[in-house]
C-alpha cells in the first residue's frame, strides 16, 4: 500500500457536488492499494499513520500525533499512487490491485483507523471526487508498506 499523508487544518471530499466526508484539523490520507497488498499492510499502515508525530507541541517541535491532538483522519482511495510513468507519456496502472480487492482493503484500512482515532471520514471508493483542504506547514509524508 502507498499513502500520501498531509497535515491539514481542514479537509473535505465531495461526490457530485455533495460533501461525503469532512474533518477539521487532522490528517488527509490518499491511499493506494497494490496487487501484492494484504490486511497486514493495512494494519501496519493504519497504525503508522495514526502514530505519526507530525503535529507541533508547545515548543513548536513535531512531537504529537493525530491521537494526541484529537484530530481526525479523512481517507481517500487513490489508485493513481501506483502509476508507472517511466515509459511514454501515459501512465500505466498495472501494479494497482483489482478494484474488488482494493475496495476491500481500503474498507479494512478505514475500519482499523476508526478503531484508533475517534474522528474519521472518507471519500467514496471508485467515485470521481473533489478534495478540498488546507495543508498546514505544509507537511506531506509519503509511506509505502513495501519500503518498511
Amino acid at each position: 500500500m502507498k499513502a500520501v499523508v498531509q497535515r491539514v487544518r481542514n479537509a473535505s471530499v465531495s461526490v457530485d457536488g455533495n460533501t461525503v466526508g469532512a474533518i477539521d484539523a487532522g490528517l488527509l490520507v490518499y491511499l493506494g492499494v497494490g496487487k501484492e497488498d494484504t490486511e497486514v499492510d493495512a494494519a501496519w499502515l493504519a497504525a503508522k499513520i495514526c502514530g505519526l508525530r507530525i503535529f507541533e507541541d508547545a515548543d513548536e517541535k513535531m512531537n504529537l500525533s493525530v491521537l494526541d491532538t484529537g484530530g481526525g483522519v479523512l481517507s481517500v482511495s487513490q489508485f493513481t499512487l501506483f502509476a508507472d510513468a517511466r515509459k511514454g507519456k501515459r501512465p500505466s496502472y498495472g501494479d494497482a490491485a483489482d478494484p474488488a480487492i482494493a475496495e476491500a482493503l481500503f474498507e479494512r484500512f478505514k475500519a482499523l483507523v476508526a478503531g484508533i482515532v475517534p474522528v474519521t471520514a472518507s471519500g467514496v471508493f471508485g467515485a470521481s471526487m473533489e478534495v478540498a483542504y488546507v495543508n498546514m506547514g505544509p507537511v506531506t509524508i509519503l509511506l509505502d508498506t513495501k519500503k518498511t
